[in-house]
């Protein structure tokens, strides 16, 4: 009969966590808007092929890359007690906002507090980045200023398969049914689109795609794109008095009846906002790309009622034809999680807290997979990664934070163990 037992102590290999994030940031796996494929770049399949290779060799089951670039692993459960089954998820693609193309990480063992030079020109300075003194005597990796580094979020795809390894080397060490998941095209919203959570078979999933350590998160935006299409006409200009429409001059005083208090720059906590991301025109044709983000669906319908009058105003008042569509993206998953999965929260709780982690409960300014899992059944809350600055030249991940979230995720299949099962009834 095989002996088992709960490590008091669970310490993860550092070096080997670092050299699997240094392998998979130096693939580009920059996702892209306006393709046609799905994954939407060829360099996210080049991972999850990667991803798959190592999986297998660990001694991961059923591992595979379906025909949409999605990695899929099983680590079986070592106890006969029918236990949950948990699931972990990563994304693969890199932002397209910033480069992700031959990123040159830097390591820089013992952190000495200083501002780090990235380039000639460019450094990352304590005076904009307080939390580095966060981090002193650590070891820092960074870019070298001219392309993202990629933690966000291959310090959360580190984690897990570091986490695997851990738990298949150590076979003593009790834990349930886990399953793993790799994501594609996350970073353009369409990480779940292909996604089937009823065959899945999890009973409750966990992101890793958080940012600081410390970082949990069960709460995120509510969100819709919107786009505007005003239709002009044009005229030579020694001529137009009384017969142009300039879509450009109309499309911009669309832009100014958005309230400054509604811009992305001006609020901060749990206020949402109007992004004009993409502004488009010429005389005949402007096209406007918004995000509309609240963590209340009132807040939404606020914003869409806003937009609907500024376009009904420019009608009566330019003679113009003006397009206005919605878009549903992804919806706040507070409301689920405390419902439904507020057991299994305070299950990773008390992961974080045994491996001295001290739980930061704040709202996502954003959306993950996991807002979207949860809408279709799974619930699945938003775990650190340790990065900064994501989607810029000066993102970076203390190494020590990628570990600890792998140790999270061993602690998390661990804790379901030692409680047997029998999750408490309390939302804390």
């Amino acid at each position: 009969m095989q002996r088992f037992f709960i490590m008091k102590d669970i310490q993860l290999n550092k070096q080997d966590v670092l050299q699997r994030f240094l392998r998979y940031v130096a693939i580009d796996t920059q996702s892209a808007e306006n393709s046609a494929t799905f994954p939407s770049t060829a360099g996210q399949l080049t991972l999850a092929n990667l991803l798959a290779a190592e999986l297998q060799q660990m001694g991961m089951s059923e591992v595979k890359v379906d025909k949409n670039g999605y990695v899929y692993a099983t680590l079986p459960a070592n106890t006969e007690k029918a236990l949950p089954v948990l699931a972990f998820f990563a994304h693969l693609d890199t932002t397209p906002d910033v480069s992700g193309k031959d990123v040159q990480p830097r390591v820089i063992e013992a952190y000495d507090g200083e501002d780090v030079s990235l380039n000639k020109t460019t450094t990352l300075s304590v005076k904009d980045n307080k939390e580095l003194a966060n981090y002193k005597g650590q070891t820092l990796i960074v870019t070298d200023g001219t392309t993202c580094l990629g933690a966000d979020d291959k310090a959360g795809v580190a984690a897990i398969m570091s986490a695997m390894h851990y738990m298949i080397n150590h076979p003593q060490q009790p834990h349930g049914k886990v399953k793993v998941v790799f994501t594609p095209d996350e970073e353009i919203g369409c990480g779940t689109d292909r996604f089937d959570v009823k065959s899945f078979g999890a009973d409750f999933a966990v992101t890793i795609d958080g940012g600081p350590i410390g970082e949990v998160q069960y709460e995120n935006f509510n969100a819709e794109k919107v786009e505007i299409i005003v239709h002009g006409k044009t005229i030579h200009p020694g001529d137009a008095k009384d017969k142009m429409i300039d879509a450009v001059r109309i499309g911009a005083y669309l832009v100014n009846r958005i309230p400054t208090r509604m811009c992305p720059d001006k609020v901060s906590g749990k206020t949402g906002f109007i992004y004009v991301c993409d502004f488009v025109a010429d005389t005949a044709k402007a096209r406007l790309n918004l995000l509309l983000r609240d963590f209340e669906e009132s807040g939404i319908q606020q914003k869409r009622a806003l937009l609907q009058q500024s376009v009904a105003k420019a009608r009566q008042q330019f003679g113009c034809e003006i397009d206005i569509t919605f878009t549903p993206q992804y919806k706040n998953m507070a409301t689920i999680i405390k419902r439904s999965y507020s057991a299994y929260f305070a299950l990773l709780r008390s992961a974080m807290k045994k491996q001295g982690v001290k739980a930061v409960i704040k709202p996502i300014r954003g959306g993950t997979d996991g807002a979207r899992l949860t809408e279709m059944g799974l619930g699945c809350p938003n775990l650190f990664a340790g990065g900064h600055n994501f989607h810029s030249i000066y993102e970076y991940v203390p190494l020590e934070s990628i570990v600890k979230s792998a140790e999270v995720i061993v602690r998390t299949c661990q804790e379901l163990v030692k409680k047997r099962g029998v999750l408490p009834r309390f939302w804390s």
